[in-house]
């Protein structure tokens, strides 16, 4: 996976649109869990963009804005879900972690999913 398949796939999967039914967001905002492979696809894809980032000075706002929501309202989804009694599967929450953390590395430019 290069850059720019890797940005264009996260912000697929972090723009909430209802066209795109299998994307991460619409699916756990839905009480769906993710597609197979979606999570690790999505790590893959953090690195990636981490990896090329690394020592920019600055992100585009379209991107940063996209890792942002898929960082934060997917851990708001899960909990949502959650109370609503959906069962996810029983590696989501720490998924949900490790993407949380991959973007704080890309905004902080250290790695620090481990």
């Amino acid at each position: 996976m290069d850059y720019r398949t890797a940005r264009s796939f996260l912000i697929a999967q972090g723009t909430a649109s209802e066209q795109n039914t299998d994307a991460f967001l619409v699916r756990l905002k839905q009480g769906k869990t993710p597609v197979p492979g979606q999570v690790t696809n999505i790590l893959l894809a953090l690195k990636m963009v981490f990896e090329a980032l690394q020592t920019a000075s600055a992100l585009d706002r379209e991107l940063v804005y996209s890792l942002y929501v898929l960082s934060f309202e997917s851990r708001h989804y899960y909990e949502a879900g959650r109370q609503a009694g959906v069962t996810w599967p029983p590696l989501l929450d720490e998924d949900l972690k490790r993407i949380a953390r991959a973007v704080k590395s890309i905004f902080a430019g250290v790695w620090r999913v481990e």
